[in-house]
Protein backbone atom coordinates (compact mmCIF):
# COMPACT_ATOMS: atom_id res chain seq x y z
CA UNK A 1 0.00 0.00 0.00
CA UNK A 2 0.81 2.86 -0.57
CA UNK A 3 0.47 6.83 1.54
CA UNK A 4 0.88 10.25 0.56
CA UNK A 5 4.28 10.27 3.05
CA UNK A 6 5.50 6.35 2.34
CA UNK A 7 5.10 2.88 1.12
CA UNK A 8 4.47 -0.17 3.17
CA UNK A 9 3.47 -3.83 2.09
CA UNK A 10 0.80 -5.71 4.59
CA UNK A 11 1.40 -9.03 5.90
CA UNK A 12 -2.04 -10.14 6.55
CA UNK A 13 -0.94 -13.44 7.92
CA UNK A 14 0.93 -10.93 10.69
CA UNK A 15 -1.30 -8.25 11.35
CA UNK A 16 1.17 -5.38 10.32
CA UNK A 17 2.24 -3.27 7.62
CA UNK A 18 6.19 -2.89 7.12
CA UNK A 19 7.99 0.19 5.62
CA UNK A 20 9.57 -0.86 2.04
CA UNK A 21 12.25 1.85 2.46
CA UNK A 22 13.85 3.99 5.39
CA UNK A 23 11.89 7.66 4.54
CA UNK A 24 8.91 5.54 5.39
CA UNK A 25 10.35 5.35 9.36
CA UNK A 26 9.48 8.37 9.32
CA UNK A 27 5.49 8.35 8.41
CA UNK A 28 2.56 7.11 11.15
CA UNK A 29 1.06 5.26 7.81
CA UNK A 30 -2.08 6.83 8.39
CA UNK A 31 -2.56 4.66 11.71
CA UNK A 32 -2.58 5.63 15.14
CA UNK A 33 0.54 3.84 16.93
CA UNK A 34 0.06 1.73 20.48
CA UNK A 35 3.55 3.59 21.67
CA UNK A 36 5.35 6.98 21.35
CA UNK A 37 9.37 7.61 22.09
CA UNK A 38 10.84 11.08 22.93
CA UNK A 39 14.28 10.39 22.39
CA UNK A 40 16.09 13.00 24.04
CA UNK A 41 20.03 14.01 22.56
CA UNK A 42 22.39 16.14 22.66
CA UNK A 43 23.93 16.27 19.15
CA UNK A 44 27.21 16.56 20.56
CA UNK A 45 27.60 14.01 22.95
CA UNK A 46 29.01 10.76 22.31
CA UNK A 47 26.80 8.39 24.16
CA UNK A 48 23.89 9.88 22.17
CA UNK A 49 25.70 8.91 18.85
CA UNK A 50 26.10 5.50 20.36
CA UNK A 51 22.52 5.01 20.00
CA UNK A 52 22.02 5.52 16.66
CA UNK A 53 22.30 1.80 15.63
CA UNK A 54 19.81 0.87 18.09
CA UNK A 55 17.34 3.76 16.89
CA UNK A 56 17.60 2.41 13.22
CA UNK A 57 17.51 -1.17 14.28
CA UNK A 58 13.86 -0.60 15.86
CA UNK A 59 12.82 1.67 13.36
CA UNK A 60 13.12 -1.24 10.90
CA UNK A 61 12.20 -4.31 12.50
CA UNK A 62 9.25 -2.34 14.83
CA UNK A 63 8.08 0.65 13.53
CA UNK A 64 4.73 -0.81 12.55
CA UNK A 65 4.16 0.01 16.31
CA UNK A 66 5.49 3.37 17.66
CA UNK A 67 6.37 6.97 16.49
CA UNK A 68 9.51 8.57 17.33
CA UNK A 69 10.32 11.74 18.52
CA UNK A 70 13.14 13.28 18.35
CA UNK A 71 14.28 16.64 20.96
CA UNK A 72 17.00 18.44 21.50
CA UNK A 73 18.95 18.97 24.51
CA UNK A 74 22.19 21.10 25.04
CA UNK A 75 24.63 19.40 28.00
CA UNK A 76 27.48 21.31 26.09
CA UNK A 77 26.04 24.60 27.36
CA UNK A 78 29.03 25.72 28.73
CA UNK A 79 30.51 25.62 25.47
CA UNK A 80 28.65 28.93 24.65
CA UNK A 81 30.62 31.21 27.04
CA UNK A 82 34.29 29.84 27.12
CA UNK A 83 36.15 30.95 30.39
CA UNK A 84 39.74 30.13 29.93
CA UNK A 85 41.33 27.43 32.17
CA UNK A 86 38.12 25.78 32.91
CA UNK A 87 36.94 25.48 29.78
CA UNK A 88 40.86 24.12 28.62
CA UNK A 89 39.77 21.35 31.31
CA UNK A 90 36.56 20.76 29.61
CA UNK A 91 38.06 20.11 26.18
CA UNK A 92 40.03 17.45 27.42
CA UNK A 93 37.30 16.35 28.92
CA UNK A 94 35.25 16.19 26.16
CA UNK A 95 38.48 14.73 23.83
CA UNK A 96 39.06 11.96 26.19
CA UNK A 97 35.04 11.09 26.40
CA UNK A 98 34.70 10.47 22.34
CA UNK A 99 37.97 8.19 22.42
CA UNK A 100 36.54 6.61 24.87
CA UNK A 101 32.99 6.10 23.77
CA UNK A 102 33.97 5.05 20.59
CA UNK A 103 36.38 2.20 21.53
CA UNK A 104 33.65 0.99 24.08
CA UNK A 105 30.29 1.14 21.67
CA UNK A 106 32.17 0.80 18.23
CA UNK A 107 30.90 3.57 17.24
CA UNK A 108 33.21 5.94 15.34
CA UNK A 109 33.69 9.04 16.71
CA UNK A 110 37.08 11.23 16.91
CA UNK A 111 37.88 13.22 20.16
CA UNK A 112 40.31 15.28 18.26
CA UNK A 113 38.08 17.64 17.13
CA UNK A 114 37.68 19.31 20.41
CA UNK A 115 41.74 20.07 19.79
CA UNK A 116 41.63 20.98 15.96
CA UNK A 117 38.09 22.57 16.04
CA UNK A 118 36.89 23.93 19.20
CA UNK A 119 32.79 24.53 19.39
CA UNK A 120 32.26 27.81 21.04
CA UNK A 121 28.77 27.81 20.06
CA UNK A 122 27.00 24.36 20.08
CA UNK A 123 23.58 26.56 20.33
CA UNK A 124 23.92 27.21 16.86
CA UNK A 125 23.99 23.85 15.70
CA UNK A 126 21.49 22.77 17.56
CA UNK A 127 19.09 25.64 16.57
CA UNK A 128 20.03 24.59 12.44
CA UNK A 129 18.91 20.80 13.20
CA UNK A 130 15.62 22.61 14.24
CA UNK A 131 15.47 24.74 11.47
CA UNK A 132 16.00 21.69 9.02
CA UNK A 133 13.48 19.76 10.75
CA UNK A 134 10.65 22.47 9.55
CA UNK A 135 10.96 21.02 6.38
CA UNK A 136 9.71 17.81 7.52
CA UNK A 137 10.45 14.90 9.95
CA UNK A 138 12.47 12.75 7.63
CA UNK A 139 14.45 15.88 6.31
CA UNK A 140 15.07 16.60 9.60
CA UNK A 141 16.53 13.54 10.62
CA UNK A 142 18.56 13.29 7.64
CA UNK A 143 20.32 16.37 8.50
CA UNK A 144 21.10 15.70 11.80
CA UNK A 145 23.04 12.67 10.90
CA UNK A 146 24.96 14.72 8.46
CA UNK A 147 25.74 17.35 11.48
CA UNK A 148 27.14 14.66 13.38
CA UNK A 149 28.91 12.84 10.68
CA UNK A 150 30.75 16.60 10.07
CA UNK A 151 31.43 16.46 14.21
CA UNK A 152 32.11 12.91 15.04
CA UNK A 153 33.79 11.82 11.86
CA UNK A 154 35.15 14.87 9.65
CA UNK A 155 36.15 16.95 12.99
CA UNK A 156 34.63 20.19 11.49
CA UNK A 157 33.32 22.93 13.85
CA UNK A 158 29.45 22.31 13.43
CA UNK A 159 28.84 26.09 15.17
CA UNK A 160 29.73 27.43 12.13
CA UNK A 161 27.35 28.30 9.52
CA UNK A 162 29.72 27.69 6.40
CA UNK A 163 29.75 23.73 8.10
CA UNK A 164 25.75 23.61 8.40
CA UNK A 165 25.14 25.06 4.68
CA UNK A 166 27.52 21.91 3.78
CA UNK A 167 25.58 19.88 5.80
CA UNK A 168 22.56 20.83 4.21
CA UNK A 169 23.75 20.60 0.59
CA UNK A 170 24.20 17.18 1.03
CA UNK A 171 20.71 16.38 2.35
CA UNK A 172 18.73 14.75 -0.59
CA UNK A 173 15.10 16.68 -0.86
CA UNK A 174 16.27 20.19 1.67
CA UNK A 175 15.82 23.64 -0.02
CA UNK A 176 18.96 25.01 1.13
CA UNK A 177 17.46 28.91 0.46
CA UNK A 178 14.90 28.14 2.71
CA UNK A 179 16.94 26.33 5.06
CA UNK A 180 19.53 28.99 5.09
CA UNK A 181 16.77 31.91 5.70
CA UNK A 182 15.43 29.57 8.74
CA UNK A 183 18.56 29.57 10.77
CA UNK A 184 18.11 32.40 12.53
CA UNK A 185 14.40 32.73 12.14
CA UNK A 186 11.55 32.98 15.27
CA UNK A 187 10.09 29.81 14.17
CA UNK A 188 13.07 27.58 14.29
CA UNK A 189 14.16 29.19 18.03
CA UNK A 190 10.15 28.06 19.05
CA UNK A 191 10.60 24.96 17.92
CA UNK A 192 14.02 24.32 19.48
CA UNK A 193 12.52 26.31 22.78
CA UNK A 194 9.34 23.42 23.24
CA UNK A 195 12.03 20.93 22.93
CA UNK A 196 13.80 22.53 26.29
CA UNK A 197 9.97 23.12 27.72
CA UNK A 198 9.01 19.36 27.29
CA UNK A 199 12.37 18.39 28.38
CA UNK A 200 11.66 19.94 31.53
CA UNK A 201 8.27 19.02 31.90
CA UNK A 202 9.20 15.55 31.92
CA UNK A 203 12.49 15.72 34.41
CA UNK A 204 14.76 14.67 31.60
CA UNK A 205 18.10 15.68 33.92
CA UNK A 206 20.80 13.65 31.64
CA UNK A 207 20.99 12.26 27.75
CA UNK A 208 20.65 10.49 26.24
CA UNK A 209 17.37 9.69 27.31
CA UNK A 210 14.30 7.83 25.93
CA UNK A 211 10.35 7.78 27.25
CA UNK A 212 8.15 5.69 26.33
CA UNK A 213 4.17 5.86 26.02
CA UNK A 214 1.39 3.89 25.74
CA UNK A 215 -1.87 5.02 24.41
CA UNK A 216 -3.31 5.58 27.87
CA UNK A 217 -3.37 8.40 28.31
CA UNK A 218 -3.65 8.03 32.64
CA UNK A 219 -0.26 5.94 32.35
CA UNK A 220 2.90 7.56 33.43
CA UNK A 221 6.13 7.31 30.58
CA UNK A 222 8.69 5.12 31.21
CA UNK A 223 11.78 6.61 31.12
CA UNK A 224 15.09 5.02 29.96
CA UNK A 225 18.24 6.88 30.89
CA UNK A 226 21.44 6.10 28.71
CA UNK A 227 22.43 3.17 26.59
CA UNK A 228 20.70 -0.23 26.86
CA UNK A 229 21.29 -3.75 25.10
CA UNK A 230 18.94 -3.66 21.98
CA UNK A 231 16.28 -6.12 23.59
CA UNK A 232 16.14 -4.07 26.30
CA UNK A 233 13.91 -1.49 24.33
CA UNK A 234 11.97 -4.41 22.26
CA UNK A 235 10.82 -5.66 25.94
CA UNK A 236 9.68 -2.17 26.97
CA UNK A 237 7.55 -1.89 23.37
CA UNK A 238 6.41 -5.63 23.87
CA UNK A 239 4.94 -4.85 27.90
CA UNK A 240 3.25 -1.57 26.78
CA UNK A 241 1.59 -3.13 23.98
CA UNK A 242 0.63 -6.27 25.84
CA UNK A 243 1.95 -8.86 23.57
CA UNK A 244 5.09 -9.93 22.11
CA UNK A 245 5.44 -7.57 18.84
CA UNK A 246 5.87 -9.03 15.27
CA UNK A 247 8.96 -8.51 13.61
CA UNK A 248 8.98 -6.68 9.73
CA UNK A 249 11.13 -8.65 7.73
CA UNK A 250 14.38 -6.66 6.75
CA UNK A 251 15.15 -4.11 4.38
CA UNK A 252 18.31 -4.95 1.98
CA UNK A 253 21.57 -4.01 2.58
CA UNK A 254 21.75 -1.49 0.01
CA UNK A 255 18.28 -0.01 0.65
CA UNK A 256 19.66 0.86 4.21
CA UNK A 257 22.92 2.32 2.92
CA UNK A 258 21.80 4.50 0.16
CA UNK A 259 19.42 6.23 2.59
CA UNK A 260 21.82 6.94 4.62
CA UNK A 261 24.19 7.69 2.42
CA UNK A 262 26.97 6.97 4.97
CA UNK A 263 27.45 4.77 7.57
CA UNK A 264 29.42 2.74 9.73
CA UNK A 265 30.11 -1.12 10.45
CA UNK A 266 28.83 -0.94 13.91
CA UNK A 267 25.65 0.17 12.98
CA UNK A 268 25.28 -2.26 9.89
CA UNK A 269 26.38 -5.20 12.64
CA UNK A 270 23.89 -4.30 15.15
CA UNK A 271 20.99 -3.46 12.77
CA UNK A 272 21.40 -6.66 10.96
CA UNK A 273 22.79 -9.00 13.24
CA UNK A 274 25.56 -9.58 11.60
CA UNK A 275 29.44 -9.87 12.95
CA UNK A 276 31.61 -7.67 12.57
CA UNK A 277 33.48 -10.05 10.23
CA UNK A 278 30.71 -11.00 8.25
CA UNK A 279 29.72 -7.23 7.90
CA UNK A 280 33.34 -6.68 6.16
CA UNK A 281 32.78 -9.13 3.65
CA UNK A 282 28.91 -8.27 2.62
CA UNK A 283 30.71 -4.62 2.42
CA UNK A 284 33.35 -5.96 0.23
CA UNK A 285 31.19 -7.58 -2.04
CA UNK A 286 29.34 -4.03 -2.71
CA UNK A 287 32.52 -2.25 -2.67
CA UNK A 288 33.31 -5.11 -5.55
CA UNK A 289 29.88 -3.85 -7.23
CA UNK A 290 30.88 0.01 -7.08
CA UNK A 291 28.16 0.49 -5.00
CA UNK A 292 29.72 1.28 -2.04
CA UNK A 293 33.63 2.85 -1.15
CA UNK A 294 35.43 2.07 2.89
CA UNK A 295 36.47 5.36 3.89
CA UNK A 296 38.87 4.05 7.23
CA UNK A 297 38.58 5.99 10.86
CA UNK A 298 40.90 5.68 13.99
CA UNK A 299 37.57 3.59 15.26
CA UNK A 300 36.58 1.27 12.65
CA UNK A 301 35.56 1.88 9.03
CA UNK A 302 32.83 3.86 7.25
CA UNK A 303 30.68 2.62 3.94
CA UNK A 304 29.62 5.92 1.72
CA UNK A 305 27.21 4.67 -0.84
CA UNK A 306 28.01 5.56 -4.16
CA UNK A 307 25.93 3.45 -6.40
Amino acid sequence: MTSDQGTFYCYDDLGICCPTDPESFYTTNNKKKPVEIYVFIDPLCPECWSLEPVIKKLQMEYSNYFTIKTLLGNEMRSFNTPVGSKYNARVQEMAKSYHETACRTGMPCDGDVWYENRLTTPYSAILAIKAAELQGIAIGSKFLRRVREALFLHKQNIAEEEVLISCAKNVKGLDVNEFANDLHSEAAKKALNSDVRTTKEMDVETLPTMVFFNDDIDEPGLKVQGLYNYQIYVDIIADMIGKKPEKCPPLSLKQFISFYSLVASKEISVVFDMSMEIVHKEMKKLQLQQQVEEIQTKHGSLWKFIG
